[in-house]
């Protein structure tokens, strides 16, 4: 037989400990959520520090073949020594130009945090607190 009587309010003591729990479930959550962005930033960035490798192996023989051809066309200008002179110098400014965007991409990456996580628990932190104040 169904009873009349409804079950009482939950004891503070229960409150705490319910508190405690969702608490400590909630902080292994967020832990775990950051664990899994770091996880795939850092197999994007093993995929793609890959592909640069092998991109930059080909580009490297190219380079060599276009070196050459560079020097023996100016050569037939001026003196194939300041033709090498002059096709390094060219070479030189384009690696600064390279090195200095190169830079500016590696900044823009550290620290690697885990920003949505961060950004999650965050939001917990804030509806816990407003919650505390009701």
């Amino acid at each position: 037989m169904p009873s009349d009587t409804a079950d009482p309010a939950p004891s503070a003591a229960e409150l705490v400990r319910q508190l405690s729990q969702e608490t400590s479930t909630l902080v292994r959550q967020e832990l775990r959520l950051a664990q899994l962005e770091l996880q795939e930033k850092g197999r994007r960035a093993g995929i793609g520090a890959g592909l640069v490798g092998g991109a930059s192996g080909v580009a490297l023989f190219a380079l060599g073949a276009l070196v050459a051809a560079a020097i023996l066309g100016l050569a037939t200008v001026v003196e194939p020594w300041l033709a090498a002179l002059a096709v390094a110098g060219a070479l030189l400014l384009a690696a600064a130009g390279l090195a200095l965007a190169g830079r500016r991409q590696v900044a823009r990456a550290v620290p690697p945090a885990p920003e949505r996580a961060v950004q999650s628990a965050r939001t917990d932190v804030h509806t816990l607190k407003e919650a505390a104040q009701r």
